[in-house]
């Protein structure tokens, strides 16, 4: 992580509370499957990709949890989080992803302990009625092999990096978190039918920015949820000649334990929660199919094999 954060308690909250209360913020709230998180800032450009970024939530509703920007020199890149009020205060952030990433696991944190609700960093879509997901470190081709999937025939992205599991009677139900995604601008240098799309984004400093794929994969090409079925995970090691193959859900397990579950933006990571994510990932790769990718060949050869596995299983 880039970025460090300290748990404050209620005074230093208060305190700087006090000075955000003469500042000139834009501000809004946003709607992350169902909890509303709003957000204070001075930067013009950071709350436009906000509101494109996520669904709205009506002003009526009161926040579950705040993020107050604020550019300090005289110190450093950190953030400061009350977890008891759900406050996060961000010094000296000059990246959207990064604001985007504490959003979306504030939400996860709420969701996880009110509600039995967990968060998943990886992309997952519906392909043919099947839940497909994709979990990876990073730099890893999550994202490259999730918009790859999404040119198949009756393919709809649910999200392309962040989603929420529940549990019920059937395979476990994943649901979406956000309207439109963080691209990478040369998402069409490998699939070309992206390029459209890159041209219409305007990129930030990191080269990323926020993207319609309705524009280019039709109306219908973003549904809300699905129930997961098909677990890919993915690795880029060259010491292993295999391209793809089943993992058990202990093996799988153990992976993600090892990779920090693939998730960099844990915002809490004690034993309790830890623990609880353990549990979590247990049950739900229990109920699923699971498969290691390797990487290391072409993206496209990544995508035939991935496809391959899917064709196999169930004629998609």
């Amino acid at each position: 992580m880039a970025y460090r954060i300290v748990t404050i308690d209620s005074d230093r909250t208060a305190e700087l509370r006090e000075r955000c209360s003469g500042m000139n913020f834009y501000t809004s709230k946003a709607d992350i499957n169902g909890i509303c998180v709003q957000l204070y800032t001075e930067n013009r450009d950071y709350m436009n990709m906000w509101q494109d970024n996520f669904y709205h939530m009506s002003d009526s509703v009161r926040s579950h949890a705040r993020i107050y920007c604020l550019d300090d020199p005289s110190t450093d890149l950190h953030a400061e989080y009350d977890i008891s009020s759900f406050t996060m205060f961000l010094f000296n952030f000059d990246y959207y992803g990064w604001i985007e990433s504490i959003a979306l696991g504030m939400a996860g944190n709420i969701l996880e302990d009110g509600h039995g609700i967990f968060s998943v960093h990886g992309a997952a879509l519906d392909i043919d009625g099947a839940g497909v997901t994709l979990i990876a470190p990073s730099k890893t081709g999550k994202t490259t092999q999730s918009w790859g999937l999404l040119r198949m025939e009756n393919a709809h992205l649910i999200s392309d990096d962040w989603y929420f599991v529940s549990f019920g009677t059937g395979r476990p139900s994943v649901e979406g978190s956000e309207k439109n995604c963080y691209i990478d601008a040369d998402i069409g240098d490998v699939w070309e039918e992206y390029k459209p799309l890159v041209q219409e984004v305007r990129f930030d400093n990191k080269g990323r920015g926020i993207g319609n794929v309705r524009w280019v994969a039709g109306e219908g090409s973003v549904i809300h949820s699905t129930s997961m079925r098909y677990v890919f995970l993915l690795k880029r090691d060259a010491s292993d000649d295999r391209a793809v193959y089943r993992m058990s859900a202990e093996e799988a397990l153990g992976y993600l334990s090892r990779e920090g579950f693939c998730n960099p933006h844990q915002l809490v990571c004690d034993i309790r929660r830890s623990n609880l994510r353990r549990e979590f990932f247990s049950r739900y790769l229990g109920e699923c199919e699971v498969y290691m990718v390797n990487t290391t060949c072409t993206a496209e050869e990544t995508q035939e094999n991935i496809r391959g596995v899917l064709s196999r299983r169930c004629g998609i």
